[in-house]
This record gives structure tokens, C-alpha cells and sequence, in this order.
């Protein structure tokens, strides 16, 4: 456990230090909550612990790290910085990965969307294991639709979900959407019929140029899309830093 937590307090360390670099139009607000205990106490528990043991064959793994697919796609690790729902850096790098399949699929989506006038903004896709253990012990009980049950695993920790938002192309801004990213109330549902009209349309924008190329929108946030081949790819737990990804298998 002292080994643990020195790692959760290196990686806290890098995390903050990541955030001051990383983050983007921080004029943006955001969603946050109380966690249930401090980040600091519940990140060494998360890193101690082990995924759950899955049965059955599954692919091998080819994580596409998605800066490199095209300079136009852009980044905006919300987990890198402390502008997110838990207000602490979790993530030590500002990067994004996918499994090929749904990289290149991801990179369809986002050429598309350049004949609408927009582009993909990405604010998380793979996800290592112990961070959403992190979540869902942070998050109160009453939220937990919105954070996935560590027990089952996520389809992020699996390479195959991403969280994205349209930015403009004209001027590089993200959009106006019906709620925050992130953000754990009824705002966030994809059917959501509040808000403007244009954010709506936007929304409702994004979810046609996903899901035409094999995403399926979560049922309970409209920025979280899953692509169709989650199932086929077993549950990591490796840290970004941790990631080999050859320079030559970079580009799909």
C-alpha cells in the first residue's frame, strides 16, 4: 500500500502539472461535484485494485493514439487538467487513444463533419481501468448512471468509447450544446428537449455523423459514443505513459 501511494502521489503530481499545459479556452464553465471522499485518499485504493477477470477470446489490443490521424482533430483532455467533474487532474498525459477499428471509424465521422462547417473536439476515449474504479468511488451514489460500475468494466476501458463536442472550423471554438460535458442531470440525455434550438440541432448533428459510422450514443449522455465492436476487446488497465504505440502503426 506505501508503494501505491507513493504512484497515486506521483501520478497526482504529474496530473497537476499536465493541466497547466493542456488546458483549453478555460473561459469554458464546467461541471462539478462533491466527491464522496478526496481524490488523493481514493487514487492509491484504485491503483492497488484489480480488474475484473473476463472469460472468453478476445482481439488484441492496437490502441491508435488520435492526434496523429488527422491536425484537425482536436484535444481537450478535461482529465489531464483540473477543469472536469472531480476539480483534480487524474491523468498525467493530455492524450487520447482508440482501438484501430474505431479510430479510423472516429476519423470518418470527423470528415463528414467537415462539410457541415465543424470538427471533432475530443475530450476523453480510452481509459485505464483504475480511473473509472476512481470514479465511481468518488461519485455520490445518487449519480452513478452517469460513471461507469467498476465491476463490469467500461467500454472507454476497453478502447472503444469516446467523449467529444463539435468545434467550428471557421474559428476553432467549441460549440454550444444542451448541457456540459460531463455534467450529471437530465440536460445531458441525448433526447434532452430543452435548451436552444441550434444547440439541439448540434447535438442531434454529431449523434447522425457518429452513428453512421457504427457508434451508439449512451443512453444518458449525449457527448459518450460506444463504438460497435466494444465487445470484442477485453478490459486495460494501462497508464498512458505505459502505452507503446510504434511510430510506423501510428496512422490508420
Amino acid at each position: 500500500m506505501i508503494v501505491m501511494r507513493c504512484l497515486a502521489l506521483a501520478l497526482l503530481s504529474l496530473a497537476l502539472g499536465a493541466g497547466a499545459a493542456f488546458a483549453q479556452d478555460a473561459a469554458q464553465p464546467i461541471f462539478q461535484i462533491t466527491p464522496v471522499r478526496p481524490v488523493a485518499e481514493l487514487l492509491p485504493a484504485a491503483l492497488a485494485a484489480k480488474p475484473p477477470v473476463e472469460q472468453g477470446q478476445f482481439h488484441t489490443a492496437d490502441l491508435v493514439e488520435l492526434a496523429t490521424l488527422d491536425p484537425t482533430i482536436k484535444l481537450d483532455i478535461r482529465y489531464a487538467t483540473a477543469r472536469n467533474f472531480l476539480g483534480t487532474a487524474i491523468y498525467s498525459q493530455a492524450r487520447a487513444f482508440m482501438q484501430r477499428p474505431a479510430a479510423v471509424a472516429l476519423l470518418r465521422a470527423h470528415r463528414a463533419l467537415a462539410a457541415d462547417g465543424y470538427g471533432l473536439l475530443i475530450h476523453d476515449a480510452y481509459r485505464p481501468w483504475y480511473v473509472s474504479k476512481l470514479f465511481w468511488d468518488a461519485t455520490p451514489v445518487d449519480k452513478h448512471a452517469f460513471v461507469a460500475d467498476p465491476t463490469a468494466g467500461s467500454r472507454h476501458n476497453r478502447g472503444c468509447a469516446v467523449d467529444l463536442t463539435l468545434y467550428t472550423l471557421r474559428d476553432g471554438r467549441a460549440v454550444e450544446m444542451p448541457s456540459l460535458y460531463d455534467e450529471m442531470s437530465e440536460r445531458a440525455y441525448p433526447n434532452y428537449a430543452g435548451g436552444s434550438d441550434a444547440a439541439r440541432h448540434l447535438r442531434d448533428l454529431l449523434r447522425q455523423r457518429m452513428e453512421a459510422q457504427g457508434f451508439t450514443v449512451f443512453e444518458v449522455e449525449w457527448w459518450h459514443f460506444d463504438y460497435r465492436d466494444w465487445k470484442s476487446y477485453a478490459i486495460q488497465n494501462v497508464r498512458f505513459e505505459d502505452i507503446a504505440v510504434p511510430a510506423a502503426r501510428q496512422k490508420p
